[in-house]
């Protein structure tokens, strides 16, 4: 594609933000339009000085541009959108435009799964960034859905043959209902967990499971999959793939086989066994049993596609996370704050598993926000009780915009908190983030930890609790 002018319509998403800095790498010129733009992606765009205009308006389609991508989260009678069509302006999708402009040619290593998939490619891309140092080849090229922090970005382009991309399941865009991911061809694919998720485009697990089944379908032959062995679901999934399948995690028979998992001064150190024989010994700065998984699947694929295991291992050890997953925010008068994406029950609690085992001690709040189209939800009342009883003190915000859900389908927060309260533990709901901070900030005492978990900006609570903890803090000296 010859260079041109192309506008993107929400444009602060998560990929959406480095799709843009992919086809600015390519000498496009890059607009952009969103109704909020919030960190981190508002900060790379920045950076990039990548122009966002805000809100929604005809006024930024013009003069007309080349081309059109439109984010999945835009939907009919957007502004944007229908300037679009009326004036029929060029458009595509997210996906469909990485597979025709950067896919092709290349090998396609695709990371899915409904949890674990953005820290999974990340590791993913820092093995093979590592590992590029002596074999050039392998410099990787990757769009991933958040900040990869060995990178300070959420995308790369190099000359090198592997891309590595995250597959999301999430629909294309309004005029392509079907998953993001069936536009990678993955040469080869990591299949992290399959559980219901994105209620509001899947109808019940089986839907969610298809999805998974139809891109284990599109690895051909001579290509490899590597997917977790302790779910049900995930066999079900890669059980007739016609190319090579191994399998990661715990089990006694697992291709790459986990032992001797554990936690000490700051690393989580495990012995992987592959096909019954040792391997390798791994250490990663982070914790959490889901974070040892999620890197030797990472691990595991690599190996697979002739990295080194010398590789494998110093990336693994100097990895430093993705923002926004277990980010520690701020740390004030003996208060860590700490910054997570997690906004599903499994991911909620393996959360709050691995602060425990980060922060052992500690009295441990959890402040959630029901912020995703799923969690908005009531399809996981029990499921979300069970998760955030991991904390001591949990507290509840109300459910982000709720007047858009059908009422019969809404999450009702105030039976989660009835839940905790009838287990035992002290749970509370709070109108807003201004409610939370007011109410918690006096609260709070010196070595606690505070997991704040949300998908979007939670009206500032990152910057809002820190600040009220400062404040607290001169007015008592």
């Amino acid at each position: 594609m010859q260079n041109k002018h192309i506008h993107l319509i929400g444009i602060c998403g998560t990929a959406m933000a480095s799709l843009a800095g992919l086809l600015q790498l390519k000498g496009h010129h890059v607009t952009g339009s969103d109704d909020a733009a919030y960190p981190p992606m508002s900060d790379l765009l920045s950076s990039l000085r990548i122009p966002v205009a805000e809100p929604f308006s005809e006024e930024n389609l013009k003069p007309h541009p080349d081309l059109v991508i439109i984010g999945n989260a835009i939907s009919r009678g957007n502004v944007e959108l229908e300037y679009v069509l009326d004036q029929r302006i060029p458009f595509t999708s997210l996906a469909a435009l990485m597979h025709h402009e950067f896919l092709r040619g290349r090998e396609s290593l695709v990371v899915a799964g409904t949890h674990g998939k953005t820290t999974t490619t990340s590791m993913l891309a820092w093995i093979y960034e590592v590992a590029s140092r002596q074999q050039p080849e392998l410099a990787p090229s990757f769009l991933i859905g958040g900040v990869a922090e060995n990178f300070g970005a959420s995308f790369q382009l190099r000359e090198g043959r592997p891309f590595i991309i995250e597959g999301d399941e999430y629909d294309t865009a309004f005029f392509d209902k079907g998953p993001k991911f069936m536009h990678y061809f993955p040469d080869a694919l990591i299949l992290t967990h399959v559980e219901f998720d994105h209620a509001d485009i899947y109808r019940d697990l089986d839907q969610v499971k298809t999805a998974f089944k139809r891109l284990v379908n599109l690895v051909p032959r001579r290509g490899r999959i590597v997917a977790y062995d302790g779910a049900a679901n995930v066999s079900e999934c890669v059980a007739r793939a016609f190319c090579k399948v191994e399998r990661y995690g715990f089990a006694p028979d697992a291709t790459w086989r986990i032992t001797d998992l554990h936690f000490a001064e700051g690393q989580t150190r495990w012995k992987v066994q592959h096909e019954g024989m040792p391997f390798a010994e791994l250490a990663l700065n982070m914790a959490g049993e889901h974070n040892a998984l999620n890197a030797t699947a990472a691990a595991a694929l690599a190996a697979g596609q002739g990295v080194s295991l010398a590789a494998i291992q110093e990336a693994l050890i100097t990895f430093q996370s993705v923002k926004r997953r277990l980010e520690v925010r701020a740390v004030v008068d003996g208060i860590t704050i700490i910054d997570d994406f997690a906004h599903h029950p499994t991911a909620v609690r393996e959360t709050l598993r691995a602060l425990r085992t980060a922060y052992p001690g500690s009295r441990l709040w959890a402040v959630l926000e029901p912020r995703s189209n799923t969690l908005r939800r009531n399809v996981f009342e029990r499921e979300l009780v069970e998760s955030l009883s991991l904390a001591d003190r949990i507290v509840l915000s109300g459910v982000y915009r709720q007047e858009s859900i059908p009422e019969q389908e809404r999450l009702h927060p105030e039976t989660v908190v009835a839940g905790l309260r009838q287990s035992g533990k002290e749970a509370v709901l709070l109108a807003n983030a201004d409610a939370i901070v007011q109410a918690i900030a006096p609260e709070l005492r010196s070595g606690d930890v505070v997991a704040i978990l949300s998908n979007g900006g939670f009206e500032g609570i990152y910057d809002k609790l820190p600040q009220a903890l400062e404040n607290k803090a001169l007015v008592r000296s």
